[in-house]
């Protein structure tokens, strides 16, 4: 990579984005460092989303089948020519110079592979209280890890293509936890940064259902990619596993319940462990959205766990029982011949 002067790809896998894609990719295009090309990978929309991506100088590839995020990235990778690669989905609007930031910083520490950024608290279209619940986790967290971490997070990042190249492509059998299971792969040859320089407003679920589907779905292959994971430099986490065991305790106790009423204090005091699990988010939230809003938040919080945990041990249970369910690195393992001793 030219250290003075890289050229850079923005890769954009979109999938019915019709609603965000338009800001997404006019902040792409108003970046302090212009990217040398923009690849949109529509990825088998049935909405507007290829309509959208015409109205911008880039390069629109359309699958004709939806291959899910990674193979949407890769063909991204291969079709752009830059010497760094940008991850953005297209639910993401960058700020003004979060390109060029990240590619300083890879510029200034050669031994690093990725830069990741940091997702704004703000909403980029504000639809009420799930999303801001959202968004503000998901910044807290990002805010709260910065440095050198052991995950990289793919919906706004920067990796030059010859770390890329050299790491391998996205695992195409993974839809949910591609970032988990490739930094797993790049943190064995590079350092993975998170850094507030990178940020970016992100749109993300707005109603409360939908939410806690996505999150079950997505927790699903927690299992599976943490056991093939060699766990190099440690993973990210978003929630404290104290708070996560808190709030899965409180079902397991509530029929206690039904023994003597008494017995209600078990599952109410896990639920007080779970509200105190996490006191610095706490505090960011009500600093954000005042004290009244808080209660909602926790409560919310407290559902998207337990569609954690039940997503993670539904995954473990179907990770046991299909050897398709997982990594490709499971699959591999599994085909290859065993030589007998002799």
């Amino acid at each position: 990579m030219s250290r003075e002067h890289p050229t850079v790809s923005v890769i954009v896998p979109s999938y019915n984005s019709e609603k965000t894609l338009r800001a997404c990719l006019a902040s792409v295009f108003a970046q302090s460092l212009p990217p040398l090309d923009v690849v949109v990978v529509d990825d088998a929309s049935t909405d507007g989303s290829r309509d959208v991506a015409r109205e911008f100088p880039c390069v629109l590839v359309a699958r004709p089948d939806n291959g899910g995020v990674s193979a949407a990235r890769n063909l991204g990778v291969a079709t752009s020519r830059g010497e760094v690669l940008f991850f953005l989905d297209s639910d993401t609007a960058l700020a003004p110079d979060a390109v060029e930031n990240a590619v300083a910083l890879l510029a200034d520490e050669p031994e690093t592979g990725c830069v990741h950024g940091v997702l704004d608290p703000e909403p980029l279209f504000d639809d009420g209280p799930v999303e801001v619940y959202h968004c503000l986790h998901a910044h807290f967290w990002r805010r709260r890890s910065a440095g050198l971490v052991g995950t990289a997070f793919f919906a706004l990042a920067a990796i030059e293509r010859r770390v890329f190249e050299a790491t391998g492509p996205f695992d195409e059998n993974l839809r949910d936890s591609e970032d988990v299971e490739y930094s797993d792969r790049l943190a064995a040859t590079h350092r993975i940064r998170l850094s507030e320089r990178v940020t970016g407003r992100h749109d993300d679920v707005d109603r409360l259902l939908p939410m806690l589907a996505e999150q079950f779905r997505r927790s699903q292959l927690l299992v599976p990619v943490a056991a093939v994971e060699r766990r190099r430099g440690g993973g990210l986490r978003a929630n404290p596993t104290r708070g996560v065991l808190a709030a899965a305790l409180v079902p397991v106790t509530l029929p206690l319940a039904l023994w003597t009423p008494w017995l209600f204090a078990v599952p109410a005091a896990c639920a007080v462990a779970f509200a105190l699990a996490d006191v610095q988010l706490s505090r960011f939230v009500a600093r954000r959205q005042g004290w009244f809003f808080l209660p909602r938040f926790t409560a919310l919080h407290f559902a998207v766990h337990l569609a954690l945990v039940a997503g993670a041990l539904t995954g473990a249970v179907r990770w046991l029982v299909d050897p398709r369910f997982g990594p490709s690195v499971r699959r591999r393992r599994d085909r290859t011949p065993t030589v007998a001793a002799r």
